[in-house]
């Protein structure tokens, strides 16, 4: 028996595993979709978006999954960057630090963030005391809680993601541009920023689903007045045990998840189409 083949067979365990617990239920999820009384038919994705309700449910997911995207690269490009320049103990405790919010349970971190974000919190009493508000700030309950939530929970995806690209960005060649006339931001702009857009994929890709199907943070820091689809889903399929509606919001996320990952990877292609 060859390598290649031997390396194929270490593959079928993993395989089987995948195809047995996940691609069957997704099918069988999917499938049952367009089941009805009738046959065969998508008039339940119809309706889902001819309704309002679902409609700005599905927005919001969508708006606040972009925005703590976006937020999450801001900040954790400059910050990958400059963790990927540095060296010893002090990246050590940089990592550390990058990787704690991890290491805490999704409750406890949404539970601190409702001590901060509350109308009697940590932020609203700081701000009254210094003068800059009157009255408290409904910070909590809103999609800006959720987004800080969600901010805080990817964040490190973000920079681990961006930390592994860079680190193998020769540093020479930031060097030999600055030696051709070349600024260094312009050099960054350059080199440094199109060598990192895989990172910065492979980041947006991790954030934005784990944004868009997260339900802890939403659920906790959102409330009941802004509802995402994960907790739509929860509502459906435990509260009022409707599994029907519940199988139908988990399939257009799912295909949403599809699209957009496949939508990120073609501007990639655009932003980058070395590769």
């Amino acid at each position: 028996m060859n390598s290649k083949r031997f390396n194929y067979l270490l593959l079928v365990p993993g395989v089987i595993f995948l195809f047995v617990f996940v691609v069957i239920p997704l099918m069988s999820l999917m499938i049952g979709t367009f089941k009805d009384t009738d046959g065969y038919t998508i008039n339940k994705y119809v309706n889902f978006f001819k309704d309002p309700y679902y409609i700005q449910i599905y927005i919001r997911t969508l708006r606040i999954s972009l925005i703590t995207t976006i937020v999450c690269a801001l900040i954790g490009f400059p910050t990958a960057y400059y963790m990927s320049n540095i060296d010893g103990r002090k990246k050590g405790i940089l990592m550390a630090l990058v990787v704690f919010p991890q290491l805490t349970n999704p409750i406890v971190r949404s539970f601190s963030f409702i001590v901060l974000l509350g109308k009697n919190g940590t932020i609203n009493t700081l701000l009254m005391k210094i003068g800059l508000i009157k009255h408290p700030l409904s910070l909590l309950y809103s999609e800006f809680a959720i987004i800080v939530g969600l901010v805080y929970l990817f964040l490190p995806l973000m920079i681990l993601s961006l930390i592994g690209v860079m680190e193998n960005i020769d540093k020479d060649l930031l060097a030999a541009s600055e030696s051709l006339g070349a600024t260094r931001s312009k050099g960054f702009l350059k080199i440094i920023l199109p060598l990192s857009i895989p990172g910065l994929i492979i980041g947006s890709v991790l954030v934005f689903i784990g944004s868009l199907t997260g339900y802890t943070t939403p659920q906790l820091l959102g409330g009941s007045n802004t509802q995402v689809l994960a907790t739509v889903i929860y509502q459906n399929a435990v509260t009022v045990y409707d599994w029907d509606t519940a199988s139908l919001v988990s399939a257009i996320m799912i295909v949403t998840t599809l699209i957009i990952t496949f939508v990120i990877n073609n501007i990639a292609k655009k932003l980058n189409p070395k590769g």
